[in-house]
């Protein structure tokens, strides 16, 4: 069973689907689009209970978690009071993305490269401490979990401070009851995603996301516009600078302090002119990025799964396709700031060879499908290089259409102009 409802966990049905085990699949609560490959369970993600008592009455024999929040609220525990197999991290552990304060108390502790920072539980004190600064840009973060949108990169001290207000105002809820306050690190941003068992990492490729709405990064922060894989910027000294001196070291110091990290574990990562430092960490696979490293893996995702689950990670590897892949979201009008929802959306017909089209935010009715929040599709393309699964990309993109609807045009642009064919 893959609990969520996203184009993230549509990627992980459908890889899981395909498993040589052949897996009965359930998805909870699932979307449309996953309901042509698993059958879909009117469960939230966010009801621990009712999802623990669904896999036990239906002998679920594992459950993958999609989203930050129930991983978060404990859903691992209340598996394991019932002797019920699942793939995540602990409460303890899942802190690592519930709280951006504990992961850099976490870092400075286990000796991980990362921004400076101070970190705030009152607005005044934060207000006092952004006098006394003379550097910006400064990076303003709200402590919990704000669907990707609490992280305002402030260029003046006024930004800052107009910055902290917000986060402050309670415009996102509990995660705005403490502000993390850091250094505008420069360079190049990764994602590195890990397997890990607690003791061993299994490391998948690399991708790069896009957080900003609009085209040359311009506008607010998103929940993700668009990713593309592998980074061909990315030296594989570089890569294993990232495990050797980011990954190893955090998992090592969630050992000590008794939180064993178990699960796939997500860094976002600044290389940077010094070296590779640590931006944050994600307890969960990560969205949109997951759509275009799971179409490109050609291991089988579920024995991976399981041996994590049975600590046997050891001396394991994946395997990968060559082909390239590269996602571009569909969303809908308004968004990030508000979304639209029942807006008719044509031309997911005749999908061509190459092309994966991920449902992030639908509905489906008398046949039809509609928008239903603000990130709602995500069209992927795949290919032997950067240019062609662009190419697929963008022409599928061009056949889609509902009212409202926006994307980026320049993802992986930059990618085609760094790749060697």
């Amino acid at each position: 069973m893959v609990v969520g409802s996203g184009g993230r966990e549509h990627a992980l049905v459908e890889t899981l689907a395909a498993s040589h085990i052949a897996p009965e699949m359930f998805a909870a609560p699932g979307n449309p689009g996953i309901s042509r490959i698993a059958q879909t369970v009117d469960i939230p993600a966010d009801d621990l209970i009712a999802l623990r008592d669904f896999a036990k009455e239906n002998s679920i024999d594992l459950t993958v978690v999609g989203p930050e929040v129930p991983l978060i609220g404990g859903i691992a525990e209340c598996f394991w009071e019932e002797d019920l197999r699942i793939f995540g991290p602990s409460r303890a552990a899942a802190r690592i993305e519930g709280s951006k304060v504990f992961a850099k108390e976490l870092m400075k502790h286990a000796g991980v490269p990362t921004a400076d920072f101070e970190a705030f539980d009152r607005e005044g004190a934060a207000l006092a401490y952004l006098r006394t600064r003379r550097d910006y840009p400064v990076v303003v973060k709200a402590d919990g979990i704000a669907a990707g949108k609490g992280v305002i990169i402030a260029r003046s001290r006024e930004e800052a401070e107009d910055a902290v207000r917000e986060v402050f105002s309670g415009k996102f809820g509990a995660a705005g009851e403490r502000v993390l306050i850091e250094e505008c690190l420069e360079g190049r941003e990764a994602s590195v995603f890990v397997m890990t068992d607690g003791v061993n990492i299994l490391p998948f490729l690399p991708a790069q996301d896009y957080k900003r709405i609009g085209d040359g990064d311009e506008g607010p922060n998103t929940g993700g516009m668009g990713a593309y894989s592998p980074l061909m910027w990315m030296e594989p000294a570089t890569y294993a600078a990232i495990l050797e001196e980011i990954i190893r070291p955090t998992l090592h110091q969630m050992r000590l302090i008794g939180a064993p990290y178990s699960g796939l574990l997500y860094a976002g990562v600044m290389v940077t002119e010094t070296g590779p430092k640590a931006l944050e960490f994600n307890c969960r696979f990560g969205d949109p990025e997951t759509q275009v490293i799971l179409p490109r893996l050609e291991s089988d995702l579920l024995e991976l799964m399981l041996a994590v689950n049975d600590e046997n990670l050891y001396g394991r590897e994946v395997e990968w396709l060559a082909e390239k892949a590269v996602c571009v979201v569909l969303a809908s009008e308004g968004y990030p700031e508000t979304s639209h929802s029942g807006d008719e959306i044509g031309g997911l017909e005749n999908i061509p060879v190459g092309v994966y089209i991920y449902h992030a935010a639908t509905d489906e009715r008398d046949g039809k499908f509609y928008t239903d929040g603000g990130r709602v599709l995500n069209v992927v393309g795949t290919g032997p290089t950067v240019i062609e699964a662009r190419a697929r990309a963008y022409a599928a993109v061009e056949q889609i259409h509902f009212a409202g609807m926006q994307y980026r045009t320049d993802i992986a642009l930059e990618a085609i102009e760094l790749e060697d064919i």
